[in-house]
C-alpha cells in the first residue's frame, strides 16, 4: 500500500559519514556474492544502487547517497552494489544497470536522480517483488516503489537568507547546473529566502545547460565560468544546485575571495574542497543518505515504504550545515537564518517553488 512518509530523525547525519573516502571513475563494488538473511527474514544481496550523472566522487548528491549505502551495508550487515553512470548513455542503459541489480538479487534497487524515472517504471513492473526506489522524482507510481523527495526550496531559502545577510554589496548570486522544474525550485526558494532579508538585493541567475545530456550537472569548467561572469558583474555570495559543476563554481568563488555556498551535502566537510572551504559559507543539505538509509531499512524490516516519501526541515530531511566557524562566528546570520528555519517549522513561511 502506498503511503506518504517523512524521512527519520536518525537518518539524518547519513550524508556526511564516510565521505572522505569516496574516489572517482567508472567502476562499480559488490560487497555480497551470495544472499542473506537477517533476523527479519530478509533474504537478498544488499543494495543495489546506480548513481546520476557525474557519479561517484562529486562530494554531493551522488556522494550523500553512497554514504546512506555505505551505513545501511554496515548496520544491517548485508551486501551491496553501486554502478557507476557511462558518458552519453540512454535510458536503454540505465534499463539494463536496473534490471541487472534487481536480477543479481539486489533488494531495494534505487536510481539516483530523475533521469531513472523511466528506467525504474519499466523494471519495477518486470520485478514486483524487488522494492524500487528513485531519487528527486515522483511520477512513478507503483506498490513497489518508494518516489523519494525532498522540500529543496526550504533549504535553498535558508541558502538565500545567509547570503542576503552575508553580503556586502546587495548582490549576490544562483547558479544551476539545468534549467529543469527541479533546480527552479532551488532558486525559487533560494530569491524568496534572500528578499525576505532585502527586498531590493540583486541576484544573478544562470543555468549552465538546458539539457542533462550537455553536462550542467558534470561541468566544473562550466561552473566555474559562471562563477566567473556572476563574480564580475559584483555577486559576493554564490549560490550553486549544479552538482558535479558546483565544484568549479566554490573554487572560483575562493579565488576571488568570495563567499559559496554549496548543495546537498556539507561540502565545507568534503576532502576534494578542502583547500577552498574557507569561502564555504555554508551548504543547503538535502539528506539524500537518509533516504537511502530509511529505504533498505524499511525493506530489511520487512516493511517496504512505498509511494511518496518526502523529506522536509521538520524531519531533518534538508537544512543548513554550519560547519564553517567562520559562518558561526556571524551571530546576525546565524539567528536570521535560525529564525527562518524555525518560521517554515511553525507553518508562519510557506516557501515557493516557483517563482
Amino acid at each position: 500500500m502506498s503511503r506518504r512518509t517523512r524521512f527519520s530523525q536518525a537518518a539524518v547525519a547519513v550524508s556526511v559519514i564516510a565521505l572522505a573516502a569516496v574516489g572517482c571513475g567508472k567502476s562499480s563494488t559488490d560487497t555480497s556474492s551470495d544472499s542473506k538473511k537477517s533476523s527479519s527474514g530478509y533474504t537478498g544481496k544488499g543494495i543495489g544502487l546506480a548513481y546520476d550523472i557525474g557519479g561517484k566522487g562529486d562530494q554531493s548528491f551522488n556522494d550523500a547517497a553512497f554514504a546512506g549505502f555505505q551505513k545501511a551495508e554496515t548496520e544491517f550487515k548485508i551486501g551491496g552494489r553501486d554502478i557507476e553512470p557511462q558518458d552519453g548513455e540512454s535510458d536503454a542503459d540505465k534499463v539494463q544497470r536496473l534490471e541487472q541489480l534487481a536480477k543479481s538479487g539486489y533488494n531495494p534497487v534505487i536510481g539516483v536522480g530523475f533521469v531513472y524515472a523511466p528506467a525504474v517504471k519499466e523494471v519495477a513492473a518486470k520485478y514486483p517483488k524487488v522494492t524500487f526506489g528513485i531519487i528527486d522524482d515522483e511520477q512513478d507510481k507503483a506498490a513497489n516503489i518508494a518516489d523519494l523527495v525532498f522540500h529543496e526550496e526550504q533549504s535553498s531559502y535558508l541558502a538565500g537568507v545567509a547570503a542576503a545577510k552575508a553580503t556586502k554589496k546587495n548582490h549576490i548570486g544562483f547558479i544551476g547546473g539545468v534549467d529543469i522544474p527541479l533546480i527552479h525550485k532551488f532558486e525559487a526558494g533560494f530569491d524568496q529566502g534572500a528578499k525576505s532579508v532585502n527586498p531590493s538585493i540583486k541576484i544573478e541567475s544562470q543555468y549552465l545547460t538546458q539539457t542533462p545530456q550537455e553536462g550542467g550537472f558534470a561541468s566544473p569548467d562550466k561552473g566555474k565560468d559562471a562563477a566567473a561572469g556572476q563574480i564580475e558583474k559584483g555577486a559576493d555570495v554564490l549560490y550553486h544546485a549544479a552538482g558535479l559543476s558546483g565544484q568549479g563554481v566554490i573554487s572560483e568563488a575562493a579565488s576571488k575571495k568570495v563567499w559559496a555556498i554549496g548543495v546537498d551535502s556539507d561540502q565545507y566537510a568534503q576532502s576534494s574542497l578542502a583547500k577552498y572551504k574557507d569561502w564555504i559559507l555554508g551548504s543547503a543539505l538535502k539528506n539524500v543518505g537518509g533516504a537511502v538509509y530509511d529505504l533498505a531499512k524499511s525493506v530489511v524490516d520487512g516493511k517496504p515504504l512505498s509511494g511518496v516519501v518526502r523529506g522536509d526541515l521538520k524531519s531533518g530531511g534538508v537544512g543548513f550545515a554550519d560547519s564553517n566557524p567562520k559562518y558561526k562566528a556571524m551571530k546576525d546570520v546565524v539567528a536570521a537564518v535560525d529564525k527562518a528555519k524555525q518560521d517554515i517549522i511553525d507553518g508562519k513561511v510557506t516557501v515557493k517553488t516557483t517563482q
